[in-house]
């Protein structure tokens, strides 16, 4: 059994992680902005540390084995503040384990180019890109990091409601299931994280999961 935290719990990725670690029995807490939302959906007895993300400090998070990083802001840059803040936490800690959720964005695609720069061609003027321009930059950072125990896991293109069923891993690439759609569901996803949790296969590297 393992003690994880979930910063951002009550978001529909968040959630999904959280149900379904707790169903694997590991003691999970809800880091969250607001306590009453998270006992709505998890119940009056769920355990919930309520503070906003970007406050929490070692004092609140040291007592985790793995602190999961599901957070969503509509100030994009807040994901590379967050991301920057954890490292800094856990710089030389060999006890807990960090693990990043980054947008499909980074995956690249079988030219080598990644999805953000297709992302940049059809939506440059949209407020929302600059989410995943953050969410890369947040990847890159990641990877210059060597004394923390980060992984980090990215979804598909098509990331969507539904359950657990069967799902292949990848590393840096786009990917298509057996119907030739770049999709993941919630479920697998969470299914995926909570295996790497449980054996580590991705230390300090990211990986991605598709439907099979």
């Amino acid at each position: 059994m393992m003690k994880i935290g979930i910063i951002g719990a009550t978001g529909r990725v968040g959630s999904a992680i959280l149900n379904e670690a707790e169903a694997r029995g590991h003691k999970v807490t809800a880091l969250v902005r607001n306590a009453d939302k998270a006992k709505e959906m998890f119940g009056a007895d769920a355990a919930i540390l309520e503070k906003d993300a970007l406050a929490f400090d070692a004092t609140d998070l040291n007592q985790f084995d793995v602190v999961v990083d599901a957070f969503a802001s509509s100030k994009a840059y807040q994901h590379l503040d967050l991301a920057t803040k954890l490292i800094s936490l856990f710089r030389n800690n060999k006890q807990t384990r960090l693990m990043f959720i980054v947008g499909s964005s980074s995956l690249k695609k079988p030219d080598g180019t990644r999805m953000l720069d297709d992302v940049l061609k059809m939506f440059a003027n949209e407020p929302w890109v600059a989410t995943p321009i953050q969410q890369v930059h947040e990847l890159e950072f990641l990877q210059w990091v060597d004394n923390v125990n980060w992984s980090a896991i990215s979804p598909q293109v098509n990331f969507e409601p539904g359950e657990k069923t069967q799902y292949r891993l990848g590393t840096d690439e786009v990917m298509e299931n057996k119907a030739g759609k770049q999709a993941v569901s919630f479920g697998n996803f969470a299914g995926a994280l909570v295996d790497e949790l449980e054996t580590p296969q991705h230390k300090q590297q990211r990986f991605t999961v598709v439907d099979d």
